[in-house]
């Protein structure tokens, strides 16, 4: 435990200074084949194997393909009830501006539109694919008078919608038509049964009209600001090409040049997607995984298409849509679990570049200390469960939108503990890059912030112990003192914030108060189940967060390396997934990851078989009354945990697969500690694996390779390293370094291939 503490935060980015004493024996020979200077297989190929297809027409958004860029995004499925497609038109920046109705009504996500692509004849079938390598809808659609060849993107650094479609002879009379949505808080559908609030009505019709080439759909604000969507249509040859592209602004009106400029100055289709493949091509390469079950492999490897469809680091921080906005009672961005599952893949991927949580965190901390009550403004922050874009909620009420609540008040609902966790996200951010600009500008004084507001609540009880009043755990139900969620964040708090402040070589005045937390909070709730929801309040119903095991994971203060917390971490989950009426989909992946933490690959595996046979639609999205899309981001994660597991200062490699998956294969996966982590697993047993240091910080490896180890540079040459005394390896690696490490004697290959397939899989989407 000491190692991993000095680890985590203290000795991180000063290097490691090489001694002589008590290194691993010297090695003098090298591997038989040097590392290739890049992957050796064809990536197309490769990533062909994972594209959805469709054979039958999607008749909805749980069905059909989708195309995005973090900001525009397009879902295509059947025009119910029409001989037509629709292809929907969404940007994730378009919201109202009320602030009076509340972030679920007045600064709602606004839905935009959609097309409908109209052919001559009725449909009598569709052959479509999403290549995956190229981010691009390819297929036909076949009709009675002939068919329509179709090529699709959103571009990636462009706002442009794109669809090329080269008609037969009987189907030149084909047509696009745009359908403007009302511009109103999906929320306010009656089917929801989510009475809007007094006053609040919708935004007035748009206006279409024709611009010289191009045409208009110009949608003003009751509040000011607009969105306008600008489209034109191009014939080049035997080829009609829509262009399509959204603006938004607010409070001016400046949208239709915007949007206009955009449609007209787009590149033909050819050449438009020729820096969109570009982009993707990089994107993909910067790491690697292989596991022989195909179809799971095929999905981490779409959701990684869906993450770079849905997010950048500029873009607003995902809705629970992704820029996917159908009609749904969640329009808004929801912080009480939604934002953390949706971006904890980006760190083990190596995708730190769409990290938006840690850019709007920053950006916007202004709204964090104006989301806390009056008294508390001055040296205290928090976040509501939903926001807009901003992180601003609006007015408080328990239908447009609660607040930050007080501890000790039942009404508003006191859900406290948001804004920590989500700095958690921003932690792992720093612990996967080690850079110390994140840690000093944005971790520390807004961390700070959000346990200041916890220490104005937490009293000394009868037993010493400092306790806290009635907070709600997400999203039980019931308020708890002592709540274990809370406790959970405060606990990870006060220590993150006394080793960044020792890091940063910061005095900071509430060091001492930090410390004594530390050592006289409150204990967590147990029973005989498990953990508690909080004092007095047992987990006595089903319940689809795990709001009360975040001490286990994703925090990792509890853990299956402390013997005596095993039996309790083992009863607690059992009694979570005991309850199966309120189960879905994120219990699963959130159960999958704990049961990582365990070493259970197969249980682990059979959580993903079961999120995957019961709550995953067609084309890999995921519904709770309208589209989520955390939950099958976050088995990316669950998946990233059975793989590799970094936390505490240790590189646990392959520490959770299951039996079946015998070979595996990965490269430059982010580890903590700024790591980038390739190895290969053969026959069920780790083959050798390559470190590579982008910050010199303490490099200590579970490598799980039985027997004497060599550990060398890329020419072979002997690495400094040593065996600890709990069978873990630490190897001395200066920034910039990298050390390979494979059995002694052994010489292997260190290609990084994808692996062999344990058998066929139906592929996503709607095949024959």
């Amino acid at each position: 435990m000491d190692v991993s503490r000095r680890t985590v935060l203290g000795g991180a980015l000063a290097g490691i200074a090489a001694s002589a004493a008590g290194l691993g024996p010297a090695v003098a020979s090298a591997a038989s084949h040097p590392p290739p200077g890049g992957d050796d297989f064809d990536w197309a190929a490769f990533l062909a194997a994972a594209d959805l297809r469709w054979q039958r027409m999607p008749a909805a958004w749980t069905e059909g393909p989708f195309l995005g860029n973090g900001f525009l995004g397009s879902g295509i499925y059947a025009e119910p009830g029409k001989n037509a497609v629709r292809f929907n038109v969404q940007h994730s920046e378009v919201q109202d501006h009320r602030p009076q109705y509340g972030s679920l009504f007045g600064l709602a996500r606004l839905p935009i539109g959609y097309f409908t692509l109209e052919p001559v004849g009725a449909i009598t079938g569709v052959d479509w694919r999403l290549d995956l390598w190229n981010a691009e809808l390819t297929g036909t659609i076949t009709t009675a008078a002939g068919s329509l060849a179709l090529r699709a993107i959103v571009h990636t650094g462009q706002p442009v919608l794109a669809v090329e479609v080269r008609p037969t002879e009987g189907e030149r009379g084909f047509r696009w038509v745009f359908h403007p949505a009302e511009a109103v808080s999906p929320r306010a559908d009656p089917v929801w049964k989510k009475a809007p609030p007094e006053g609040y009505v919708a935004n007035p019709p748009a206006t279409v009209r024709a611009v010289g080439d191009s045409h208009v759909a110009e949608q003003p604000l009751l509040a000011g600001g607009e969105h306008v969507t600008a489209w034109r249509e191009v014939t080049r040859g035997g080829a009609r090409t829509l262009y399509s592209s959204v603006a938004w602004s607010y409070p001016d009106r400046t949208s239709t040049a915007r949007a206009l400029w955009s449609v007209r100055t787009a590149a033909g289709f050819g050449e438009l997607t020729r820096e969109h493949r570009r982009w993707w091509h990089d994107y993909y390469r910067r790491s690697f995984v292989s596991i022989p079950d195909t179809r799971l492999q095929s999905f981490y490897w779409i959701q990684l298409y869906k993450l770079a469809s849905a997010a950048r680091r500029e873009a607003p921080v995902m809705a629970t849509s992704g820029p996917w906005l159908e009609n749904t009672p969640w329009p808004a961005t929801w912080w009480n679990l939604n934002v953390q599952l949706e971006y904890w893949p980006i760190h083990g991927s190596n995708h730190l570049e769409l990290d938006a949580v840690s850019r709007a965190l920053d950006q916007y901390r202004g709204h964090l200390s104006s989301q806390v009550g009056a008294p508390y403004q001055s040296d205290s922050a928090g976040i509501p469960r939903t926001t807009d874009m901003t992180l601003f909620n609006g007015v408080s009420d328990a239908n447009s939108g609660f607040p930050v609540g007080v501890p000790g008040q039942d009404t508003p609902t006191p859900e406290v503990g948001d804004l920590t966790w989500a700095l958690h996200n921003v932690w792992l951010s720093y612990r996967h890059t080690l850079d110390r600009r994140l840690l000093r500008d944005t971790l520390f004084p807004l961390l700070r912030k959000a346990i200041n507001y916890y220490l104005h609540f937490l009293a000394p009880g009868p037993d010493g112990k400092l306790h806290l009043p009635p907070t709600f755990s997400p999203e039980y139900g019931v308020n708890a003192p002592d709540c274990t969620y809370d406790l959970a964040l405060v606990r990870w708090g006060c220590r993150t914030l006394l080793d960044t402040a020792r890091e940063l070589r910061v005095a900071d005045p509430l060091v001492s108060r930090w410390q004594q937390v530390l050592a006289t909070l409150a204990p967590y709730a147990v029973d005989g189940n498990g953990y508690m929801i909080g004092a007095g309040v047992p987990f006595a119903k089903s319940h689809r967060h795990y709001s009360h095991l975040l001490q286990v994971y994703p925090l990792y203060e509890i853990t299956w390396e402390q013997p005596e917390n095993r039996a309790l971490i083992e009863k607690s989950l059992a009694h979570w997934v005991g309850f199966e009426g309120a189960l879905q989909g994120y219990t699963f992946t959130g159960a999958a990851s704990i049961s990582a933490s365990m070493r259970r690959g197969d249980q682990a595996a059979a959580y993903l078989d079961q999120l995957q046979s019961r709550f995953i639609q067609p084309n890999t999205m995921y519904e709770e009354s309208g589209p989520v899309i955390e939950t099958p981001l976050s088995a990316v994660k669950s998946m990233q945990d059975m793989l590799v597991q970094s936390w505490g200062g240790v590189l646990r490699l392959f520490p959770a697969v299951p039996a079946t998956w015998g070979d595996i294969s990965v490269r430059d996966f982010r580890t903590e500690g700024a790591f980038l982590l390739s190895a290969a697993r053969e026959g069920g047993k780790t083959r050798w694996l390559k470190v590579h240091s982008e910050a010199g910080a303490p490099c200590i490896l579970r490598p799980g390779i039985d027997g004497a180890l060599e550990v060398t540079d890329a020419q072979g040459r002997a690495k400094r390293w040593r065996t600890l005394p709990d069978g873990d390896v630490r190897v001395e690696l200066a920034r910039g370094e990298e050390a390979f490490v494979y059995r002694a004697g052994d010489r292997p290959d260190f290609a990084v291939r994808p692996v062999a397939s344990n058998g066929p899989s139906t592929p996503w989407g709607l095949p024959a």
